[in-house]
C-alpha cells in the first residue's frame, strides 16, 4: 500500500499544477489547452488533478485568483517604493511598461479569460470582475492619495486601455502614452 500523501506534498503538487496550468492557459489560451496537456506539463495523473479541481473551470478560476494576488502584489510593491503620492500613480504605468516588455507577454490574463469563457462561465466571469474591481480599488487609493479623486475613473480607463493596447500591439508604448495622459490629469487643479 502506498504511503499517504502529506499536506506538504499536496501543497507542492497543487502549486505545480497551478504553475503548469497558468503557463499553458496564458501561452496558448484556455480552450486550446486540454487537461491531458495540463497533466503532462504538471507531471500529475489526471485522477490527482481532478481531486484538486473537479472541473477545468475550477482550475481556471484558481489560476486567475492566484495570479491576481501575485500581479496586484507585485504592482503594489513597485508603486509603494515611489517617494510621493503623485509619483506612486505614475509608477503604475512604469510597472505596466515593464510587464508589457517581458518576454511572453500576451496581454491581460483576465481579459483573455473573459474573451474565451466570460459569456459561458459564471465563475470565470465573477473572477474576472473581482480582479478588475480590486485593481480599480487599488488604483483609486493611490489616485485619491495624490489629491485627484476626480481622476480615478480616467486613470483606471487609461491603465486598462494601455493593457489591452499593449496586448494587441505587442509593444510597451501604450504604457508611456497613458502615463503622459495621467500626468496631465494629475496636474489639473
Amino acid at each position: 500500500m502506498p504511503a499517504p500523501i502529506t499536506e506538504e506534498q499536496n501543497r507542492l503538487d497543487r502549486e505545480a499544477l497551478l504553475d503548469a496550468a497558468e503557463r499553458l492557459f496564458y501561452e496558448r489560451g484556455i480552450r486550446a489547452v486540454g487537461m491531458d496537456a495540463v497533466r503532462e506539463a504538471s507531471g500529475l495523473p489526471l485522477k490527482r488533478i481532478y481531486r484538486f479541481f473537479a472541473a477545468k473551470e475550477d482550475l481556471v478560476v484558481a489560476v486567475l485568483r492566484r495570479r491576481d494576488r501575485r500581479w496586484r502584489g507585485d504592482l503594489a510593491a513597485c508603486v509603494e517604493r515611489a517617494p510621493d503620492p503623485r509619483e506612486r500613480v505614475l509608477a503604475v504605468f512604469d510597472w505596466l511598461a515593464g510587464w508589457f516588455a517581458e518576454p511572453g507577454f500576451r496581454g491581460c490574463a483576465w481579459i483573455n479569460a473573459h474573451g474565451e469563457l466570460g459569456a459561458s462561465s459564471g465563475p470565470v466571469l465573477a473572477e474576472v470582475r473581482s480582479h478588475k474591481k480590486a485593481f480599480h480599488d487599488q488604483l483609486a487609493t493611490w489616485v485619491r492619495a495624490a489629491g485627484a479623486p476626480a481622476a480615478v475613473e480616467p486613470v483606471f480607463l487609461l491603465a486598462e486601455g494601455a493593457i489591452v493596447a499593449a496586448g494587441v500591439s505587442g509593444e510597451a508604448a501604450p504604457a508611456r502614452h497613458a502615463r503622459e495622459a495621467v500626468a496631465r490629469l494629475l496636474d489639473k487643479p
